[in-house]
């Protein structure tokens, strides 16, 4: 077995193991231009997942780049942090067609290199970004509104549900409720720098 010597040359690998043009799921027919690998701090406390690229992910290569992209930078940035000091990634690493939701033979192709992603940065906290990913993690059909702003133990992290950026750009009445899981995650991380 091969010996990293830093978390981003462990996720540099993984990206190469991916490679760019991964055929391993349907997905690599179905119109997608790129694998979105994930892009950040290779030893980031805080790790947002969320759940498939989008159409502006899958041109410009990077997970959360369009409106909602832009509204989880203002979030990042609400709790005093930069998007470069978080690392953010996909239960999917390809576009699937009309941004329908990832398929049940997509997510077990390509949800083991999620679980290697998280095990080489060993983030404190993961916000699971809307309710496809946080069923996908917590392997529950549980919906997002009744699993939203609690907090699970998860690979040894606190992984907190919470409503997707997109989401909130349909409906800006549930912001508060991000707000308030997003402080929590705060306090998380502010509790364990302490310790």
């Amino acid at each position: 077995m091969r010996v990293f010597t830093s978390q981003a040359d462990a996720l540099s690998a993984l990206k190469a193991e991916i490679g760019p043009d991964c055929s391993r799921c349907k997905l690599h027919t179905l119109g997608r231009r790129q694998v979105v690998f994930g892009i950040g701090n290779p030893n980031a406390d805080l790790m947002f997942v969320g759940e498939a690229p989008g159409a502006d992910e899958d041109i410009q290569g990077e997970p959360f780049v369009g409106k909602a992209g832009q509204l989880l930078t203002k979030i990042i940035e609400a709790i005093n942090m930069k998007r470069e000091d978080v690392y953010i990634a996909n239960v999917i690493k390809c576009r699937p067609p009309q941004n329908r939701n990832p398929e049940p033979d997509e997510v077990v192709q390509c949800e083991p290199f999620l679980f290697r992603q998280i095990e080489t940065i060993k983030p404190k906290v993961i916000v699971a970004l809307g309710k496809f990913a946080a069923q996908s993690l917590l392997k529950t059909t549980e919906p997002i509104t009744r699993i939203r702003g609690r907090e699970y133990k998860y690979r040894n992290a606190i992984l907190m549900p919470t409503f997707h950026p997109a989401f909130l750009l349909r409906n800006p009445s549930s912001k508060r409720e991000v707000w308030e899981d997003m402080k929590r995650v705060r306090a998380i991380l502010t509790q364990s720098a302490d310790e």
